[in-house]
């Protein structure tokens, strides 16, 4: 087993207030256990002026990104490290009072990237190159979860998610870190870990938890959730039919989405060369399809107007 001898910590952010609850998180639970070697945080504001949240007065380094998404902020980050492990977080999650006391057990379980690689390998075992942290989400209390905190609660078992995720330096400068191509805070960290695996290390989960609030959506939200459509052909074009299954995301309902949209581009054509038949069948289609997607995603929630 590996001695782990440092770790530092990146959170990229968007300036976002939650970043300041975070750092004041990690300062609390440093007291009582050995403490990261940096604290880096990337800020990936558009516009950068004014300080970010909670960074006055503590110690942190504050780097500047590009403004061109999360991937390329966590780049910008552990490329300036030196410890022998990076630990990202996202900056709104809220880590709990054993949290670095936990993570340095959790590391210490780990194999270290040294020339015992190749010997496990023949044995059948991989080097633990990852160990993932576990994450809560504070639901709030009474009522139905709306669609956005569904959505956020997802994360509990999301598999790699780098609201808390730890790599090894070097297993990052061998895979080349998180790929740029992805610009959303979705899938750039299934694609890190596919990768990782692909090399031949695993990923373990450890036992160090942060507690991530669900938060309020904005009015685009959902429109941003669609986006993510895009990443998914990305994943397809990387890593085959297949990489749902390797990274463990759920299917979804894209296949819906296609028929839906099929049927609603059959109904506009039809009616454009005056089938009415076709017309009217696609459409029907269509009608029933939206119907059935409004139901699943409104039917579990609060059912509010604000919802809908």
């Amino acid at each position: 087993m590996g001695a782990v001898t440092s770790w530092d910590v990146v959170v990229p952010t968007t300036g976002r207030a939650s970043l300041a609850t975070l750092l004041s998180a990690l300062e609390r639970t440093v007291e009582a256990a050995p403490g990261p070697g940096r604290i880096v945080v990337v800020d990936d504001r558009k516009d950068a002026t004014g300080p970010l949240p909670g960074t006055r007065g503590r110690t942190v380094e504050v780097l500047r990104g590009r403004a061109a998404g999360p991937a390329a902020a966590r780049n910008t980050g552990w490329r300036t490290c030196l410890g022998d492990w990076v630990v990202f977080l996202d900056d709104d999650v809220v880590p709990t009072s054993d949290w670095a006391e936990r993570l340095a057990t959790d590391l210490g379980r780990a194999v270290g990237a040294t020339p015992e690689k190749a010997e496990l390998e023949r044995a059948g075992e991989g080097v633990v190159g990852a160990s993932q942290g576990r994450v809560v989400v504070s639901r709030p209390s009474g009522g139905r979860p709306t669609d956005w905190a569904r959505n956020v609660a997802g994360l509990e078992n999301a598999r790699w998610a780098t609201a808390d995720m730890a790599y090894q330096r070097g297993v990052l400068e061998e895979v080349g870190g998180f790929d740029e191509r992805f610009p959303r805070a979705y899938r750039e960290d299934a694609d890190l870990g596919l990768r990782v695996t692909g090399a031949g290390y695993r990923i373990i989960r450890g036992d160090r938890t942060v507690r991530h609030p669900v938060g309020a959506p904005d009015r685009w939200a959902s429109l941003r959730r669609q986006a993510g459509n895009a990443d998914d052909v990305l994943m397809w074009a990387l890593h085959g039919r297949g990489w749902r299954v390797a990274a463990g995301a759920p299917t979804g309902r894209k296949l819906r989405h296609l028929a839906l949209t099929a049927a609603g581009a059959a109904a506009v054509g039809g009616s454009l060369r005056r089938r009415t038949g076709i017309a009217r069948a696609a459409g029907a289609v269509w009608l029933a399809g939206t119907a059935e997607l409004a139901l699943a995603r409104i039917a579990p929630g609060p059912r509010e107007r604000d919802e809908v």
